[in-house]
């Protein structure tokens, strides 16, 4: 890849309304959750620089703080978080989540399952899910979740046209998993597989305090942050060149404020932090 800068792409960013959604298999007694819907990077404001000391592309964008990688055909990522504690005193109304997936770094869709810590007021919600941008996210009722558990996490495609999401609470056992047709939507094109990613994400207009969040086997003791495709397959390192580094400012470019910044990545070519850096 050229260390020529690549120049500012922007594009209007497209902020889905908060639907509310019906729980996956929840029982009656369940109080239903008002999730945020989840967005594509390729949909907002980005520019990218390509780091040749480090042999990574820089993304700067609104909304993805964390690691992808590119390439083509992508059938499988999987990752291990820990899900950090929100200050919602500090940052009321806010949102902040934890997925992989594959798809979005430069196509329409998304297909992805993660958890959520947001501040409703000054009340932290927790919730798992899984979503197939643009399609309605699915709140997971039947995995619990709170602050402090870890969770590992797979996307898996079968090569026609089906995906599976799977999840699990490795702190108290619970998992979930849910083979899901998936071939786009009216106006969103078709999956392209040509990414896969390990994200912080900003679902709203505003990122929840969540100080600082973990992902891979160094921090969680579980598994490490490994995709396949066409032509690779292993841990984020493995892909070289193609590995992309997701940083979030306040107007998608390097000019901006930073609001979370990934580590670089550890020893084990996988594993790394996302700081809160919003205030």
């Amino acid at each position: 890849m050229s260390a020529k800068k690549l120049g500012i792409l922007l594009t209007l960013a497209v902020v889905p309304a908060f639907a509310q959604i019906p729980a996956e298999s929840a029982p009656a007694s369940t109080p239903t959750i008002t999730p945020r819907q989840h967005r594509p990077r390729s949909m907002v404001p980005h520019e990218e620089l390509f780091d040749p000391i480090r042999n990574l592309t820089i993304s700067y964008n609104t909304i993805w703080a964390g690691y992808a990688v590119t390439g083509s055909d992508f059938t499988y990522v999987q990752g291990s978080w820990i899900v950090s504690a929100v200050n919602c005193s500090k940052t009321p109304n806010t949102d902040s989540s934890e997925w992989v997936g594959i798809d979005g770094w430069t196509s329409n869709t998304v297909e992805q399952i993660g958890t959520d810590a947001d501040c409703n007021g000054k009340t932290p919600s927790y919730y798992v899910w899984y979503e197939f941008y643009p399609e309605a996210t699915i709140v997971i009722d039947k995995v619990s979740i709170a602050a402090g558990n870890k969770f590992s996490a797979s996307v898996t495609y079968d090569g026609k046209e089906y995906y599976t999401v799977a999840i699990t609470n490795d702190s108290t056992g619970q998992s979930f998993s849910k083979k899901v047709k998936f071939t786009g939507a009216d106006g969103s094109g078709v999956p392209l597989r040509n990414s896969a990613e390990w994200i912080m994400e900003m679902d709203g207009f505003r990122l929840s305090d969540f100080g600082v969040d973990s992902f891979g086997k160094d921090y969680t003791e579980l598994i490490n942050d490994e995709a396949t495709d066409s032509s690779a397959s292993g841990v984020i390192n493995d892909f070289g060149s193609d590995v992309q580094e997701s940083i979030t400012t306040t107007n998608g470019s390097s000019s901006g404020k930073v609001t979370a910044r990934p580590s670089a990545l550890a020893s084990d070519g996988a594993s790394f932090t996302v700081t809160w850096k919003a205030e």
